[in-house]
Formats: C-alpha cells, sequence, structure tokens
C-alpha cells in the first residue's frame, strides 16, 4: 500500500469519524445552524467548515474535564480552541442545546456564564464580568436569545427569554422577557407588549427607544408652537 493510499485511508476514517461524533452529540447545533443561518448548505459543510461548532465540539470536552477538575487540562482545551476558531469558551461556562455562533470570531464567554437553549450569538459577542469577585460574576441568558455583533453583555444579569440585543448594545442590568434592547447602555425596548414567537434574527432594525422620546418630545414641542402661533394670529378668542 502506497503513501498516498494510506493518507487517504486516514483521512477517509478521520472525516467518517468526525460525522458521526458531531451528528450523534451536536445534531441540534448542526439543525439550528441550518436553520438560521441562510448560508449553510448543508450538515457536512457546517461539521467540517463552520468555526461556532468547533468551538463547541472542544468546549464540550473541555467542561467535562472541567467538572473533573483537571483545570489546567481544560484551559489547554480551551486555548487551543479559540487558537484555532477564535472563540473564546471557558471550559467552566454551562451552554444549554441549540447554540448558533454566526461567524464566531472574537466571542467570548466567560466561566459563570449560563446560555439557555436555542441562543444566537454573532460576531463579537462578549458575555463578560465585572470587577474580581470570586462566584457567579457573568451573565445568564434564557431560551430564544439573540445578541448582536459586537455587544457586550457584563456581570451577574439574567437576559429573560425572547430577549433580542442590537448590535453594540453594553447591557448592564437585567432584562425582561419579550423585550428587546439597544444603545449604550443598553437601554429596553418593548415590542408593543406582545410575546415574541419563535428566533427573530433582525437584530438591526430594533426600535431606539432615545430616538423614540426625542421624537415624541419634538411633536409635543411643535403641537405648542402651533397653538401660540393660533393665539397671536387671533388675540380676541383668548379674551372673555
Amino acid at each position: 500500500m502506497s503513501y498516498w493510499q494510506t493518507l487517504a485511508i486516514l483521512l477517509l476514517g478521520y472525516a467518517t469519524l468526525k460525522i458521526l461524533l458531531y451528528w450523534f452529540f451536536f445534531s441540534e447545533e448542526i439543525k439550528a445552524t441550518i436553520e438560521r443561518d441562510p448560508a449553510a448548505t448543508g450538515a457536512l459543510s457546517v461539521i467540517f467548515t463552520y468555526p461556532g461548532l468547533q468551538a463547541l465540539f472542544y468546549h464540550r470536552a473541555g467542561h467535562a474535564l472541567y467538572r473533573l477538575r483537571l483545570l489546567f487540562f481544560a484551559r489547554l482545551v480551551s486555548q487551543f480552541a479559540r487558537w484555532l476558531t477564535g472563540i473564546e469558551i471557558h471550559p467552566g461556562a454551562v451552554i444549554g442545546k441549540g447554540l448558533f455562533i454566526d461567524h464566531g470570531m472574537g466571542v467570548v464567554i466567560g466561566e459563570t456564564a449560563v446560555i439557555g437553549k436555542n441562543v444566537t450569538l454573532f460576531q463579537g459577542v462578549t458575555l463578560g464580568g465585572t470587577g474580581k469577585q470570586k462566584g457567579k460574576r457573568h451573565p445568564t441568558l434564557g431560551n430564544n436569545v439573540v445578541v448582536g455583533a459586537g455587544a457586550k453583555v457584563l456581570g451577574d444579569i439574567q437576559i429573560g427569554d425572547n430577549v433580542s440585543i442590537g448590535a453594540n448594545a453594553v447591557v448592564v442590568r437585567d432584562v425582561p422577557a419579550n423585550s428587546t434592547v439597544v444603545g449604550v447602555p443598553g437601554r429596553i425596548a418593548s415590542r408593543e407588549g406582545r410575546r415574541v414567537h419563535g428566533i427573530n434574527l433582525d437584530y438591526t432594525s430594533l426600535p431606539d427607544p432615545l430616538a423614540q422620546a426625542l421624537e415624541k418630545l419634538q411633536h409635543e414641542i411643535d403641537k405648542i408652537e402651533s397653538e401660540l402661533k393660533d393665539e397671536g394670529d387671533h388675540p380676541n378668542k383668548t379674551k372673555k
């Protein structure tokens, strides 16, 4: 058997083993990627080319070592995954099923972060801590949360189910379920009190509560100016 034949057999065996492992342990993540990313062409491309899925694979291994208190080896695995994918997930983080990390470069997930089911993170997202205190110091994300590109969610805060966080927002306070957050610092913008069903990835068109408040104030100013003008044009109307 020639060198190339041996190499081909080894590569084929590696690919087959990888497909079986990923499909058995990460089927929900693969399906989530295909559903949420229009660029995904199929399961094979997701398994072999998506860095978010590779990072989750190594996190699963590192998290198992972390729970066994093999902290050095757990960190070693996470740092290798960081070098390979550009995504840094601390092995202590707890991650639910169906997480989709789009593009992934620059994503950082801290040690005590907790992520619910069917969460979507875009590139540059940080789930970070504040201060130097020990214990729980990173955010907890509920189910069906979407965090836009470059957003920072900091501290031991609770992000409710079905929350959308706009790109580059900085969130440092709890966010109730079924709401949106935009701006720096993050401000809550309600969606007309209606529950958000499913996962809405259109985080670029979220409302801006500050702009809405300014528009309302300008409307009131225009109304007052109009009333004063009418009063000036018809002074006799104000006399008894």
